[in-house]
């Protein structure tokens, strides 16, 4: 079904040094905006109430790796398309990950505190998930053009990347805590229209590949985020979590920063430009919108429901 993605592999995306630099500004805009609202006593939180957190953290690193490899020999894509789902489900939960909880009656304490560990954790297990499913993937794929990834540049990468921003809007939060509750909910909902403008601009620089095979991305990103969703909230369903705790378990899996991914597909330290890597960037750029759709329908339809207390 997916055979002609081998041609979107080959293919060569409009996407410019300058681009790179713009998205790299954006995605510490994002993580600036993530950091405001980080309290070190989120993390006293999780370690009061471990349990939902803990399960939320395998959910999110180490289950969902997992039923996007299977979900790879399943669908069997080509193999720049499943590195790019591989990369995604490695990437920490994304910015709006929150607001959705929110919105969805979820529990929002718990989702707050998971993007806290999440946004710090990744710096090192990015770098550590990609490298260890990526390998296993292309010790089964043949056909795979072999690309070599130096988890020390990433980790290197994602913590300039991530980490300085972080630790500015930490720094900020704590020095103007009244600018900062006036100001987050304005950079929160800013940075989520930048990031959408962004990949719709890269997505029109590339009109025609993205008519082409926009149909075959849909699908396959349809159902990586679906199974995101499913198995997460499943997953804490299985611990026997409470309804509240199994949204924001089944959220925080599902939501995840693919813009990350995309900086990281792009950066020429990290994986060589020269490679075929167009599936790779299509992945992350489409999955960065489509999630936000996702998130938002199924907040709306939980939003319905009640809590039941089960």
């Amino acid at each position: 079904m997916f055979d002609n993605l081998e041609v979107l592999d080959t293919i060569t995306l409009n996407f410019s040094q300058q681009g790179l630099f713009m998205l790299n500004i954006t995605i510490a805009f994002i993580m600036f905006g993530v950091a405001l609202d980080i309290r070190l006593s989120q993390f006293k939180e999780l370690l009061k109430r471990p349990k939902p957190a803990i399960i939320g953290i395998i959910s999110q690193w180490i289950l969902l790796p997992a039923l996007t490899y299977l979900l790879i020999v399943i669908i069997q894509p080509s193999a720049a398309v499943a590195l790019g789902m591989l990369l995604v489900a490695s990437c920490p939960g994304g910015n709006i990950s929150n607001f959705i909880s929110s919105l969805a009656k979820a529990n929002v304490a718990l989702s707050v505190s998971m993007t806290a560990f999440s946004t710090l954790a990744c710096i090192v297990l990015t770098p550590l998930n990609f490298a260890f499913w990526g390998g296993l993937y292309a010790a089964s794929s043949p056909l795979l053009v072999p690309i070599t990834i130096d988890p020390v540049e990433m980790i290197k990468t994602v913590a300039i990347l991530l980490g300085l921003p972080v630790l500015l809007g930490m720094t900020f939060a704590w020095k103007f805590p009244n600018t900062t509750k006036r100001i987050l909910k304005g950079v929160r909902i800013a940075s989520m229209f930048i990031f959408m403008g962004f990949v719709v601009g890269a997505f029109a620089a590339n009109y025609d590949h993205f008519l082409n095979y926009i149909s075959y991305i849909f699908i396959i990103v349809l159902l990586h985020n679906g199974i995101a969703l499913l198995g997460g909230y499943n997953f804490a369903r299985i611990f026997k979590l409470n309804q509240n705790n199994r949204r924001t378990i089944g959220i925080e899996t599902g939501i995840q920063n693919s813009g990350l991914g995309l900086a990281l597909i792009f950066n020429p330290n990290i994986f060589d430009q020269s490679l075929n890597l167009g599936g790779m960037a299509f992945i992350a750029a489409w999955w960065g919108i489509w999630h936000i759709l996702s998130g938002m329908t199924i907040a709306w339809w939980w939003n319905r429901k009640p809590i039941r207390l089960d």
